[in-house]
């Protein structure tokens, strides 16, 4: 059974971006006749909020998407918020830990970048392995510090490969990203193991997010393997929406969320057709529902290049 996933992050108000990344996710889901799992992805407890979480399942309600397991759906094998699950992602890193293949680190950013001016990635600056080998135990690490480490991954050298539904073949080298970090010095899962986890647990077989998300792929595959956990089958990576100015929308003041659309009284059917357009599904930006576009939806014709609003997202008034 195909299965895919909506994975909001409530640290603030869905955009269209966000809208339209979950539009693609739910058609290709649904096209194939398979099901969809709704999880919140709230691990960055001081940034996520409760108030973003019920405007992001009343956002993508009202924009006509469905799930089948989830919040509002009974939450048949559930919770479905990660802020429930870090026992989970705990017993992974300790299997990380007794396999040799995480160790403690004490590296602040700062200390990175001072460390290796390295070419950035899509997480920052490269992690050079300062820590690898660097302390016997946690506890000595933490003695070194004089406050508790992070957790890394220790990567291996050999390249990752996968095939991407849409970029097509891709292989990244596990050097050009660096060990990444499994557990924050504050406490907080990453959302690397935490997404990881979760897919396995849920079962899902298909990923579709942000082509800015790639790399992540990599290092999840890497994580599936070493905690021998089933990855998903298919994966695709679609273009980001931008503004006119070649800027990518985010969580941020002034720009258009769905929210503030819903409460201008824009049709969700006009969204939805903005969202498909710029996809490439549609020649133009018509009223269409969810329903009608998945009848006919096929992957192969998401665009591979990033879309740009036809204008400023403060000056959209022609979609009310």
């Amino acid at each position: 059974m195909t299965t895919g996933r909506l994975a909001p992050t409530p640290s603030g108000y869905l955009h269209l971006g966000n809208a339209r990344s979950f539009l693609l996710a739910w058609l290709w889901a649904r096209s194939l006749g398979g099901r969809v799992v709704m999880r919140i992805e709230d691990i960055d407890l001081p940034r996520c909020k409760r108030e973003f979480r019920e405007e992001a399942l009343r956002d993508l309600e009202w924009l006509g998407l469905d799930w089948d397991e989830g919040p509002h759906a009974g939450d048949a094998i559930g919770p479905y918020d990660q802020s429930t699950r870090f026992e989970q992602y705990r017993r992974a890193l300790d299997k990380l830990i007794q396999t040799g293949k995480a160790y403690p680190c004490v590296c602040s950013r700062k200390d990175i970048e001072e460390a290796t001016r390295a070419p950035h990635g899509d997480e920052g600056a490269v992690y050079p392995g300062t820590c690898r080998g660097r302390f016997a135990t946690f506890a000595q690490a933490a003695e070194f510090a004089k406050s508790p480490p992070a957790w890394r991954f220790a990567f291996e050298d050999a390249p990752i490969s996968f095939h991407d539904e849409i970029q097509g073949p891709i292989t990244i080298r596990p050097r050009d990203l660096g060990d990444f970090v499994l557990w924050r010095k504050d406490g907080l899962p990453s959302y690397q193991l935490a997404v990881t986890c979760d897919d396995a647990a849920m079962g899902i077989t298909q990923v579709l997010r942000g082509r800015d998300l790639i790399q992540s792929t990599a290092r999840q595959l890497a994580l599936y393997k070493e905690l021998g956990l089933q990855a998903p089958k298919q994966w695709a990576h679609v273009p980001l929406l931008i503004d006119p100015t070649g800027r990518r929308l985010a969580k941020r003041e002034g720009d258009l969320s769905i929210k503030a659309l819903r409460e201008r009284g824009v049709k969700p059917e006009k969204v939805a057709g903005l969202c498909a357009y710029s996809a490439g599904l549609l020649l133009r930006a018509e009223e269409i529902n969810a329903r009608e576009l998945s009848a006919a939806f096929d992957l192969k014709q998401v665009s591979r290049a990033d879309s740009a609003l036809p204008e400023a997202p403060q000056q959209m008034t022609g979609l009310a």
